[in-house]
């Protein structure tokens, strides 16, 4: 029966509360500090302004700390989700986004609720990386407006967008936006080796803001930001909506998916406390994007380097997310004014470097040295990203993993002659030693399937000068329906040259296919399958025997 309260919010979710309680607190403040540079940041970099970026953070914040199944994640907007956002911005205009994210909540709920939360577990880890590096390398390039101080050129390429920044850079916008990306830089790595408990990336924000505010310079600012959150309202979701967005929907909530789990993923190997239910994950970042669209935000995701920085702070229990939101809306009650008027070049200083943070370097060089087929996975799935789109990317990326695999499979799967004389598994006697030129014995290793029956096929068949060919399926991994007519063909051909096929240790889960096939269970063929090798064997000599009595060594032995 289908238990929809394991969904719900339970109070076993803040076990140990009364323990955690300051260090959830201390936590969440932490990381609202963190979060709130990088909220407006991606707010405005996705197209549609700090102000919906502000929202998602709160809200879908809020929403996926009471709802998820994670106990440490962060949620919010993202660079990943950004990166998505921008073309759909180019394409339907900034008021499509909210109806989007509540498109795309349905949809994560319903992954959720069909149990596809272990889905993830079947994304390569080269695939990971390698959309992780893409999606650092886009969020650089989408900055080149802001660091040059010029409005961002239309389209949702990023790199076609770095190179019309460039063409269009000049005069004193651009060297003072200039000026202050490298003051803010600066401060974040620079307080990054001094002490890294610090907030760094809102440090360099007050720095910056003040320095322009002081000089009165004159570059591109976030702009005014409401002083509240905006009031509920549905997004216009008719079915003409429905169907221009749907695609775009669907995207988003794969990412969404995807980014969030991942995210857990990475917590759960951080902290020491109860792992992350992945459907309740789901239900709950749905239910975040959702309520996020409603008040005109962002879809959200689960956020890796927030998460990262909660879980470092000393979070145990979901109270530390919950806090993180209520600070963000605090300082949207009281701070709204000075946020206006932040540079929107400072801002860009953020994201780059949590852009070159995104990367693992020590991961990117362990897969390029690791071996070339996953070095090949990485690179194209990293290329993909900048180049198409994410989705794309990841579809790429684990379809070539998957062929990979299947290569590797294939060049593993082929039949071995085995020495009958010397066999463990044969009782080693003078008799055996005059039939072994009689009786060849195979066996068969890793899969056949699709991808290696012609080969497994071919070796095969050029089989001769013997009167019985056994065929061990013992060590036989994969087994479908190509592979066993691929068998049933080489039966054929062996026997219409008077060659018998003996099989011996047929796995249970493959009976069927070859049953199927004819292989088993045909009362003209006599008996076929052998629960042993050393069965197979007795009886082979046996049919030897028969076949030429005169054979030296032989004996006849009662029953065919």
């Amino acid at each position: 029966m289908f238990d929809l309260t394991r969904f719900l919010p339970r109070r076993s979710d803040y076990t140990g509360l009364r323990t955690t309680l300051r260090g959830d607190l201390l936590a969440g403040l932490t990381v609202g500090v963190v979060a709130l540079p990088l909220a407006l940041a991606f707010g405005v970099t996705s197209g549609v302004g700090a102000t919906a970026g502000i929202v998602t953070a709160i809200i879908a914040g809020l929403v996926a700390a009471v709802f998820g199944g994670s106990s440490l994640q962060v949620s919010g907007p993202t660079g990943a989700m950004a990166v998505v956002l921008l073309p759909i911005v180019a394409a339907h205009g900034a008021g499509a986004v909210a109806a989007v994210a509540v498109l795309a909540g349905l949809l994560v709920v319903g992954f959720g609720l069909l149990g596809l939360g272990r889905a993830i577990t079947f994304v390569p880890w080269p695939v990971i990386e390698g959309f992780t590096l893409g999606i650092a390398v886009i969020i650089a390039l989408q900055q080149v407006p802001y660091i040059l101080g010029v409005p961002p050129p239309d389209g949702d390429r990023a790199v076609m967008i770095a190179i019309d920044s460039i063409r269009a850079a000049g005069g004193q916008a651009t060297a003072w936006s200039l000026a202050l990306v490298g003051v803010s830089v600066a401060v974040m790595v620079g307080l990054h080796y001094i002490r890294r408990s610090l907030p760094a990336s809102l440090i360099a924000v007050v720095i910056g803001t003040v320095i322009a505010v002081l000089l009165g310079l004159d570059v591109p600012a976030i702009g005014a930001i409401p002083a509240s959150l905006p009031m509920p309202s549905m997004p216009d979701l008719d079915m003409d909506a429905i169907s221009a967005l749907a695609g775009s929907a669907l995207a988003v909530a794969a990412l969404a998916g995807i980014e969030s789990l991942l995210s857990a993923r990475v917590a759960d190997g951080m902290a020491d406390t109860p792992g992350t239910d992945p459907d309740r994950e789901l239900v709950g970042q749905g239910l975040a994007s959702m309520a996020s669209g409603l008040f005109g935000g962002m879809p959200a995701t689960g956020a890796i380097a927030r998460t990262a920085v909660n879980v470092r702070a000393g979070a145990r229990t979901r109270v530390s997310a919950i806090t993180h939101a209520l600070f963000l809306a605090t300082v949207v009650l009281v701070g709204a004014a000075l946020v206006a008027r932040i540079p929107l070049a400072v801002l860009a200083a953020v994201l780059i470097v949590t852009a070159a943070r995104m990367v693992d370097y020590s991961n990117a060089r362990a897969i390029l040295r690791s071996t070339r087929a996953d070095a090949l996975v990485f690179t194209v799935t990293a290329v993909v990203t900048v180049a198409f789109d994410l989705i794309l990317a990841v579809e790429i990326g684990v379809g070539l993993a998957i062929v990979v695999a299947l290569r590797s499979l294939i060049r593993s799967s082929r039949p071995a002659r085995e020495d009958i004389v010397a066999h463990p598994e044969i009782d080693a006697d003078d008799e055996a030693g005059l039939l072994a030129d009689h009786i060849a014995v195979y066996r068969l290793d890793g899969g056949l399937f699709f991808g290696a029956a012609q080969r497994f096929l071919d070796e095969l068949t050029e089989v001769s000068d013997v009167r019985v060919v056994i065929l061990r399926l013992r060590f036989l991994a994969v087994l479908d329906a190509t592979g066993a007519q691929a068998l049933a063909e080489v039966i054929a051909s062996l026997e219409r040259r008077h060659i018998t096929v003996l099989l011996c240790g047929v796995q249970e889960p493959h009976r069927v296919a070859l049953s199927a096939v004819g292989v088993l269970g045909d009362p003209a063929l006599g008996r076929r399958d052998f629960p042993s090798l050393a069965d197979a064997v007795a009886h082979a000599r046996v049919h030897v025997t028969r076949a030429d009595p005169a054979i030296p060594g032989a004996r006849v032995q009662p029953g065919w």
